[in-house]
């Protein structure tokens, strides 16, 4: 069947339908960095919505980028396994990075991202110990110290002059919270987020300037969060997050490699996504005025604008699996062993589900259906700490500043995982 082909006179939107779609390979970083991934997700959502790449950086893998399909793979967890890594592999940073910890002494051990890794049953177990610090009764009595913090961060703010939104604001806070939730030195917070980047990032992009240095980073995060388990392993139980592990009788005799493991997802979970919602809220809210002034004028529209922000700015652009058995998912036969991407990003966009999606509307009807927090058993584990934040820091700007204005392009990440801003230009011209 012919589909017809949206008159879209941009430049990328040529190149994506003239590109050949066997050629097709929507995991370029570069793309996401110019945020000229759109076209792409858009053909292939019409023409190819389970697509093959057959060679790639990552090695061969399918994308899965519509809507309905992306519920089938990740409710599925039977069939789609998330034990070989929830990401795309990059098969040459793997390897610079085993010859990189050989060289330190130090062998690359495997444990991936903690139980967001695993599958049933033990993937239950692990999430239980850490669920309870992000129960909703925990995030209530959190809320306080976050409200405090927030507005101690916007206080601090020049008026009048450009500052970048996501070193002042969106790390900052992001930051604050997760010491907070660790019970980490409150001092040494922005380490987190240096080593957040470092994990995600590689040598050349964010502040990563080598394998060596990579490694060293990896290193010294671990070594401290070792420190902070031999600390509470054996201390009165508290509700941070490492006494949880420490002392839930299953996770308590977790391997290192667990626990490592665990580590860098709550590390990676905790700040690049909240952070770089806050940051696109900002964007988006100048990208459309029309909305900021409805924001402006009934402050009760903060719970959906969150939301809303969410879907439109969909902070981790996928997640993969692999596939257990043969499945076929729209007319494809997918075999056992072969790596499935669910594209939220593409997902969050999709024109049978959500009206009008490329649009930013903070009074959407059903503001919560977005894919951004994945569903099935890895459901985000944290997202009510990262509505929680977005909520307390819009009330509190709301309260102090008439407008954030943009005052140029944002400088976004390269990486077709964390979907994100290394920097975001504003001024704010007055206090309210």
């Amino acid at each position: 069947m012919n589909i017809a082909v949206r008159i879209d006179p941009t430049p990328e939107a040529a190149e994506a339908y003239a590109t050949p779609l066997a050629d097709i390979n929507p995991a370029k970083s570069e793309r996401f960095q110019a945020d000229t991934i759109w076209p792409y997700f858009e053909r292939l959502r019409r023409e190819d919505p389970v697509h093959y790449t057959a060679a790639s950086e990552f090695g061969p893998y399918w994308s899965i980028t519509r809507w309905e399909d992306i519920m089938v793979v990740d409710t599925d967890h039977q069939t789609f396994s998330s034990a070989e890594g929830i990401g795309l592999p990059n098969l040459e940073a793997m390897a610079e990075q085993e010859k990189i910890f050989a060289q330190m002494g130090r062998e690359r051990r495997k444990g991936g991202a903690g139980f967001i890794t695993m599958d049933e049953p033990q993937h239950t177990v692990h999430r239980k110990a850490v669920s309870p610090t992000v129960a909703p009764a925990n995030i209530a009595s959190m809320a306080p110290v976050v409200r405090q913090r927030a507005g101690e961060i916007l206080d601090s703010l020049p008026i009048g002059q450009p500052f970048d939104w996501v070193d002042r604001v969106s790390k900052e806070l992001t930051a604050m919270t997760l010491a907070t939730l660790f019970d980490f030195p409150f001092e040494d917070r922005r380490k987190l987020t240096y080593w957040s980047d470092m994990f995600t990032n590689m040598p050349g992009h964010g502040p990563v300037k080598s394998w060596q240095h990579k490694g060293e980073a990896i290193t010294e995060c671990f070594a401290a969060f070792q420190g902070l388990w031999n600390e509470r392993v054996n201390a009165e139980p508290g509700i941070d997050l490492i006494s949880m592990l420490t002392h839930n009788p299953t996770t308590r005799t977790m391997s290192p490699d667990q626990y490592q493991g665990t580590v860098v997802l709550l590390i990676i979970g905790g700040n690049d996504t909240t952070r770089n919602t806050i940051s696109g809220s900002v964007f988006a809210l100048n990208k459309y005025p029309e909305q900021y002034d409805k924001l402006r004028a009934n402050p009760d529209l903060i719970t959906s604008m969150v939301s809303e922000t969410i879907r439109w700015q969909t902070p981790l652009a996928h997640m993969s699996r692999v596939a257990t058995r043969d499945v076929e998912i729209g007319g494809k036969t997918i075999k056992k062993g072969e790596r499935v991407v669910m594209w939220y990003v593409s997902g969050n966009r999709d024109e049978s589900v959500i009206t009008d999606p490329d649009a930013f509307i903070i009074d959407r009807a059903r503001s919560r259906q977005h894919l951004s927090f994945g569903f099935g058993i890895h459901r985000c584990v944290g997202n009510r700490v990262a509505e929680m934040q977005l909520t307390i820091i819009w009330e509190e700007i709301l309260k102090r500043f008439p407008r954030i204005t943009v005052v140029g392009e944002p400088t976004r990440t390269y990486s077709a995982f964390v979907h994100g801003y290394e920097s975001l230009p504003v001024i704010i011209p007055a206090r309210a």
